[in-house]
């Protein structure tokens, strides 16, 4: 993030606006893959439906709804995520040419299970990262059918970002990790790599939950050998929050300045871009990471970032209360809302 994106930002809060908004644009995914948290049965809410059961749009309904939260928000970046959102490639192609026109900084997380056209990536302020979890013997078991083979065939030609989170046996394997950064940092279509690591629901207890142990490996790993791949965006600070991350949402930064969106566009994904309880200490988020060693630089004396910040978001509630006439930057309750419609699947 550049210092004029950092001042566009607290300018927006200080209006009571909200500079990140994350929608997940459909319901639908091909994929099935173990410890998805858009799936999970509290992702909206204890009690709330399945993001399967929901209802979502498609077609114009689709293109304007997300244009009407974009000019309720108005963000500096939006993340358009899903289920799959490259499952609505037909109004992604009709909306993305307008998001870069109006300078809006737009990112599409994709499986690459589905073709990525070339033209997107060479769009203004367009991104599109591609989850890749792991190695190809552990990633083409979990994201069948976004293989190896696949998305290499559907990024062919085009300029991504990849994302990995990271699980538990990537840790553990000697090795694997170099052999996954060094397959990705060489491929001409990868601009940066992204890492993120599993973040748990409280009480979870799965196989790709990290233990304290791999935490501590992880980070001695990012430490000493990020530099050695030049497509990897880390350093030794987002490993310094990763060790130490806010402890809740009301600490986190990231929670926040942002706003998210559940697939019918008027639901609310709380408190984060998880949903349900997520376990924040053991937030492996990246961008979480991000905000939290962004908020931690010391501005002038003992003056930090997130002072600032905090103070701005105070103000911001302010603005929305006596300008607006509306409340806080993000914290209003939201329900749920179902649908019973099919789901497509891709083979």
């Amino acid at each position: 993030m550049r210092l004029f994106n950092i001042v566009q930002s607290w300018g927006k809060v200080l209006a009571g606006q909200i500079p990140m908004l994350s929608i997940e644009i459909t319901r639908e995914c091909p994929l099935h893959c173990p410890g998805c948290y858009a799936y999970g049965d509290s992702h909206l809410g204890e009690g709330g439906p399945n993001l399967r059961s929901v209802s979502d749009l498609r077609g114009e309904k689709l293109v304007e709804g997300i244009l009407r939260l974009v000019d309720e928000h108005q963000p500096l970046q939006l993340s358009l995520v899903g289920g799959e959102p490259m499952m609505r490639h037909r109004e992604l192609q009709t909306l993305l040419p307008e998001l870069s026109r109006r300078n809006i900084f737009t990112m599409i997380v994709t499986s690459g299970v589905i073709p990525i056209p070339a033209d997107w990536t060479a769009m203004p302020r367009i991104t599109v990262a591609v989850s890749v979890d792991g190695n190809p013997e552990d990633h083409d078991v979990r994201r069948k059918p976004a293989t190896y083979e696949r998305i290499l065939r559907n990024i062919a030609g085009a300029k991504v970002n990849v994302h990995w989170t990271v699980v538990r046996n990537n840790v553990e394997q000697p090795g694997y990790m170099d052999r996954y950064l060094e397959f990705w940092n060489n491929r001409p279509e990868v601009n940066r790599i992204w890492v993120s690591v599993y973040t748990p629901q409280v009480n979870e207890e799965t196989p790709e939950r990290l233990t304290p142990e791999n935490r501590k490996q992880l980070a001695a790993y990012f430490t000493a050998s990020a530099h050695r791949y030049e497509k990897l965006s880390m350093h030794k600070g987002l490993m310094e929050a990763f060790m130490a991350p806010p402890a809740g949402p009301s600490d986190c930064i990231f929670s926040k300045l942002s706003v998210n969106y559940t697939a019918d566009l008027r639901s609310r994904v709380e408190p984060c871009v998880f949903g349900g309880t997520p376990n924040c200490a053991e937030c492996g988020c990246s961008m979480t990471m991000g905000m939290h060693w962004l908020g931690d630089v010391r501005v002038a004396g003992p003056l930090r970032a997130r002072h600032l910040i905090e103070g701005s978001v105070a103000i911001g509630r302010v603005v929305n209360r006596t300008v607006r006439k509306r409340e806080g930057l993000r914290w209003e309750p939201s329900a749920s809302r179902s649908d019973s419609a099919d789901l497509v699947q891709i083979q």
